[in-house]
């Protein structure tokens, strides 16, 4: 991968970052609200439900797109953390903060391979 492409994606995965960090700061929605009816609360708590869920989600792609700016400074962005193959550019194009090929996300994903989140985290940044 090219020094250009490289500057491309970190530049990338750093407005990505931005983006949700400050999304990450407003917890307005998980507020926990009583209401007079019934109904109502179950409603509010439905809603604080999918707010908590929205925030896990972005949470765990912030910690994704670090990991991959970590992986970049230590010059092993775009290899599979698990074969140590090129990942293809489509792929990295679409998801720049992958750490995985195609066909070992796919493993991943049928948690045929175990993943270890910590050592990742702390690989990138030491």
């Amino acid at each position: 991968m090219t020094k250009t492409d490289l500057d491309k994606f970190r530049n990338v995965l750093e407005t990505k970052q931005s983006e949700l960090s400050g999304s990450l700061r407003n917890r307005d929605e998980i507020v926990i609200e009583k209401a007079p009816d019934a109904l109502d609360e179950v409603q509010l708590a439905g809603e604080r439900e999918l707010a908590i869920r929205n925030l896990d989600r972005d949470s765990n792609m912030l910690r994704q797109i670090r990991r991959a700016l970590g992986r970049i400074a230590d010059g092993s962005y775009g290899v599979c953390l698990h074969c140590d193959e090129d990942i293809s550019p489509k792929r990295i194009a679409a998801v720049p903060w992958a750490a995985y090929c195609i066909k070992c996300q796919e493993q991943v994903d049928r948690h045929e391979i175990e993943v270890d989140d910590n050592a990742d985290l702390f690989a990138s940044a030491a």
